[in-house]
């Protein structure tokens, strides 16, 4: 059971989101609550498998909430999913920085959510190739993700380069596997591997590396 909370200041939004969650038998919405504040404490209570946070809160904003939860320096990050809307691009590179696993544009849809929330809690942190291969595109030249080195601190396999292209293309490591013909095991290891060697704390910010670095222009 995927066990959910929900942060919003619009209760028509956590309601709305509450509804399409609970139809689901693998997920569980354990709390939904209207500020920031709020959601770190119920987060730190209730230490929910994915964390939906809207940016904009009363109290204490998503950004903030997904640093304090999520970010730099916590011995325990949650896993948070950021919902926002496509012009509000000067919060992206924020989240990814503060720790962030994925992003949802909040009029996505209910199978965008449900995708979201899954990719989230199984470690893929992506939502669609559509909306991260887009905001990673604007991101990567605009503000470098401070946690992961331009030059990696060891050179990155052939394989490895594979791996990492098809990850910032947007696909899922199961997708990554099939396309190139490796375990999902073995995806998962290429990426471990590539996260140490570049300093990035998941696989967003080895996405937002390879646009920044020129890798997917090779």
């Amino acid at each position: 059971m995927i066990r959910v909370l929900i942060a919003d200041d619009q209760e028509m939004v956590r309601a709305g989101f509450r509804m399409i969650l609970e139809t689901q038998d693998d997920i569980e919405v354990v709390a939904d609550v209207p500020d920031g504040i709020t959601a770190v404490q119920r987060a730190r209570e209730l230490r929910p498998d994915v964390c939906l946070l809207d940016i904009r809160m009363p109290g204490m904003d998503g950004l903030e909430v997904t640093k304090t939860l999520a970010g730099p320096g916590v011995a325990d990050p949650l896993k948070v999913v950021v919902v926002t809307t496509f012009d509000l691009d000067e919060y992206v590179n924020a989240a990814l920085s503060n720790g962030a696993n994925g992003f949802l544009l909040k009029d996505a849809g209910p199978a965008l959510l449900l995708e979201a929330v899954r990719a989230a809690d199984r470690g893929d942190a992506l939502v669609s190739p559509q909306i991260t291969v887009r905001l990673l595109r604007h991101f990567a030249s605009a503000v470098p993700t401070p946690a992961a080195a331009d030059s990696p601190a060891e050179p990155l396999t052939g394989r490895e380069r594979d791996v990492v292209k098809a990850a910032a293309r947007g696909l899922t490591n199961t997708e990554i596997g099939t396309e190139l013909y490796l375990s999902l095991s073995t995806v998962k290891t290429h990426l471990a591997a590539v996260q140490a060697k570049i300093g990035a704390r998941n696989r967003v910010e080895v996405a937002a590396w390879a646009w920044r670095t020129g890798l997917m222009n090779g």
